[in-house]
C-alpha cells in the first residue's frame, strides 16, 4: 500500500496499523515467546508465531465477524481490514484506472507496474472475498507485491460481487477480462503469450474456473496461480471440521458466502462453481498451487492439486504450513507469509521468462 492510500485510514484505523507494524518490528525471539503455545495442526505444522499472537488479538474484538453484518457494511470492514494490514511500498511507475467492456457492462479495473521500462510480462488478477467482498482496494497490497517481485504489470479485476450479481457473473467478467488482456497486451509493450491468469480464495476458483474454459483458445494462460482456491463447494472437506473455527476464515463466513453466490444450490455441482468436479482437467494451463496449513480450504486445494497432476499438468504444490487463509495479504507483518507469498512471485517470474 502507498503512503498516499494509508492516509485514507481513519484515526483508529492509524493507531491500529501503527500497532501493528510496530509489532512487526520486533525482535523475533520476543515474537517467539509471545506466540509460545501456538497450535498445531493434524499433520504436526505449527501455526507461525506472529500469526497466532494476532489471532489472538483479533479473535478477542467483539462485533468483527462480518457474517453477522449487512453486505454493505461487511465489504467496508473488508477493505478497512486489508488496508490495516497492507504492505507498505514505494511509488509505482504505473497505477492505471480502466474499464474493461464487456456484455453486461464496463468492469473496473487497475493496471499495475512497479518500475519504468520493460515488464517481463502481464499477471490477470481476481481478488478474494467469496464472490461477495473484496474489491481492488482489499487486494491492492498482495498485486503490488507480485509486480514488484515478478517484475510484470498486473491487471487487478473488479468483477461483480454477488449477492446482486450471483453465479455465473464473476465467471463472465473473467473471461472478459481475459480476451481485454489478450488484446491490449501489445498496446502496453507485452508478448500476450506471456500472461498469466491468479486469483485468491473465491479469485483463484474464478482462475481454476478460466484455466478450464480457456482450453484450446488461440492465447492460453502460461501459468495459474491459485493462492488458496476454493475449488469444491458440494461438500466441506476435513479440513472444514479442523479449522471451523478461530482462524481468520471460519466455515461460517463459507456458508455465508455459498447463500449468497449461488441462487441455486444445486449450481454447486456445476464444474464453473466446483473445478473439482470436473470429469477432465487436461490441458489446462500449467498451475502453481498455494495452501495454508490452519485453512478451512487446504484440504480442497490440495486436491484440486493432484487431480491436475493426475491429469497430466505440470503442477507445483506449494503448502505454506505455518500460515492461515489470505496470508498474502499480510506480508508486511509475518515474515512467513512474505516468504511464502515470494515463493509464488518467483514461480510467476519463471513462467513470463519461459
Amino acid at each position: 500500500m502507498s503512503d498516499a492510500t494509508s492516509r485514507t485510514l481513519s484515526l483508529p484505523l492509524r493507531l491500529e496499523r501503527a500497532a501493528i507494524r510496530g509489532f512487526a518490528r520486533l525482535p523475533q525471539a520476543v515474537i517467539a515467546r509471545l506466540g509460545a503455545g501456538a497450535p498445531v495442526n493434524r499433520d504436526g505444522e505449527r501455526l507461525a508465531p506472529e500469526v497466532a499472537t494476532a489471532l489472538g488479538v483479533l479473535n478477542r474484538i467483539p462485533g468483527s465477524d462480518f457474517s453477522t453484518k449487512p453486505v454493505d457494511v461487511a465489504r467496508r470492514q473488508i477493505e478497512e481490514e486489508a488496508l490495516v494490514f497492507a504492505d507498505t511500498f514505494p511509488p509505482f511507475a504505473v497505477e492505471e484506472d480502466l474499464f474493461i467492456p464487456s456484455a453486461h457492462g464496463d468492469i473496473p479495473a487497475t493496471r499495475y507496474r512497479a518500475k519504468a521500462g520493460e515488464s517481463r510480462g502481464l499477471v490477470v488478477y481476481f481478488h478474494g472475498g467469496g464472490w461477495v467482498l473484496g474489491s481492488r482496494v482489499s487486494t491492492d497490497s498482495a498485486v503490488r507485491f507480485l509486480a514488484l517481485h515478478a517484475g510484470v504489470d498486473v491487471l487487478s479485476v473488479d468483477y461483480r460481487l454477488a449477492p446482486e450479481h450471483p453465479f455465473p457473473a464473476a465467471i463472465e467478467d473473467g473471461l472478459a477480462a481475459w480476451e481485454y488482456a489478450v488484446a491490449q497486451a501489445p498496446v502496453w509493450g507485452l508478448d500476450p503469450s506471456r500472461i498469466v491468469v491468479a486469483g485468491d480464495s473465491a479469485g483463484g476458483n474464478i482462475t481454476a474456473v478460466l484455466a478450464l474454459a480457456l482450453r484450446g483458445a488461440a492465447v492460453e494462460p502460461c501459468l495459474q496461480l491459485l493462492f488458496f482456491p476454493v475449488t469444491d463447494l458440494s461438500t466441506k472437506h476435513p479440513s472444514y471440521e479442523e479449522f471451523s473455527d478461530g482462524f481468520f476464515l471460519t466455515e461460517r463466513h463459507m456458508d455465508w458466502y455459498r447463500e449468497r453466490y449461488l441462487a441455486d444450490p444445486a449450481h454447486a455441482l456445476d464444474p464453473r462453481v466446483s473445478p473439482l468436479l470436473a470429469d477432465d482437467l487436461a490441458g489446462a494451463a500449467p498451475a502453481y498451487v498455494a495452501v495454508a496449513g490452519f485453512d478451512p480450504l487446504r484440504d480442497e486445494g490440495i486436491a484440486y492439486a493432484r487431480r491436475l497432476e493426475e491429469a497430466g499438468v505440470p503442477t507445483e504444490l506449494a503448502r505454506a504450513g505455518d500460515l492461515i487463509h489470505a496470508f498474502i495479504n499480510i506480508t508486511g507483518v509475518s515474515p512467513s507469509a512474505y516468504a511464502a507469498t515470494l515463493r509464488a512471485a518467483q514461480a510467476v517470474e519463471k513462467a513470463v521468462s519461459g
